[in-house]
């Protein structure tokens, strides 16, 4: 009997230190794999830093030209050297609206890169809603005014008071209302605001335009984007608007939406909270 439980204690033993053997083998194969993943991670780190300083070293050096370009076209169309004939006029208005395209796309890098940098800062601060309003009426107004589509602001029923980035959301926004005029050839663009449960607030920016197929949707707030159809072709960018849009609204505590049909339209949305709080803020992933 006693011989009998040596050898039954002797085969556990050697069981254990065959089992003990074999966790170290795959303790060192682990503590290999994450080494490994610790320098693919580094390396995804540094490669993702370098993209960040072209980004923003491109986007600055663009910038200078491209201001220079913008001034020279506006002098030339004032007329303070002497006026255009109408095709040089027509040649001039082409070449400034191309640069203020280019102005866009580079703006739009230089935004991405601050904000996969993390070097975007928040600077809220109180604001009437009616005055954010009033100032993109006021930029946009050019643009409506040279085609047949309308651009509303509905007022909204609620006094709309917030404490947040009042530059953020205006460029989300902006962009929202751009996009809709871009592609909404015929109709109205409409602009609205109202509260949810009193703490949050949703802009929306909807339009009669062609709208966006089903299997489009999902892929929108992706970065370098763009949606492949025949009207799209006509308008050159970055694909990075609804994306920044989408980040910027994440950092301000928010998040955005879209609903659309095709034929009849699209709905383009953002939620913030009225007072913003740092501890709201979402990284974007």
């Amino acid at each position: 009997m006693s011989a009998d439980l040596a050898s039954v204690l002797a085969a556990r033993e050697a069981d254990i230190a065959a089992l003990r053997d074999e966790l170290d083998e795959t303790n060192k194969g682990v503590v290999a794999l994450y080494a490994e993943l610790d320098d693919k991670a580094a390396q995804l780190r540094d490669a993702n830093e370098l993209k960040s300083r072209f980004l923003s070293y491109m986007s600055h050096e663009f910038r200078t030209p491209l201001t220079s370009m913008t001034s020279i076209t506006g002098i030339l169309l004032s007329g303070l050297d002497g006026p255009l004939t109408p095709e040089q006029q027509k040649q001039v208005e082409f070449l400034r609206a191309s640069t203020r395209e280019l102005t866009e796309m580079v703006n739009d890098l230089l935004d991405l890169a601050k904000v996969e940098a993390g070097r975007i800062t928040i600077s809220p601060e109180w604001f009437e809603m009616m005055d954010l309003f009033a100032a993109l009426r006021g930029m946009f107004k050019p643009i409506v005014q040279s085609n047949s589509i309308s651009l509303v602001f509905v007022e909204p029923e609620d006094d709309i008071k917030l404490y947040t980035d009042d530059k953020k959301l205006s460029q989300i926004l902006r962009n929202f209302i751009s996009n809709a005029l871009k592609f909404t050839q015929t109709g109205e663009v409409r602009v609205s605001a109202r509260l949810l449960d009193g703490d949050q607030v949703e802009f929306a920016v909807a339009d009669t335009g062609i709208g966006i197929a089903p299997e489009h949707v999902e892929n929108l707030f992706k970065e370098f984007v763009q949606i492949n159809v025949p009207l799209q072709k006509r308008f050159r960018g970055t694909g990075l608007g609804l994306s920044l849009a989408r980040k910027f609204a994440e950092l301000l505590g928010g998040h955005v939406g879209v609903e659309s049909e095709v034929g009849k339209g699209s709905r383009f949305w953002v939620t913030l909270p009225v007072k913003f709080e740092p501890g709201l803020m979402q990284a974007p992933p």
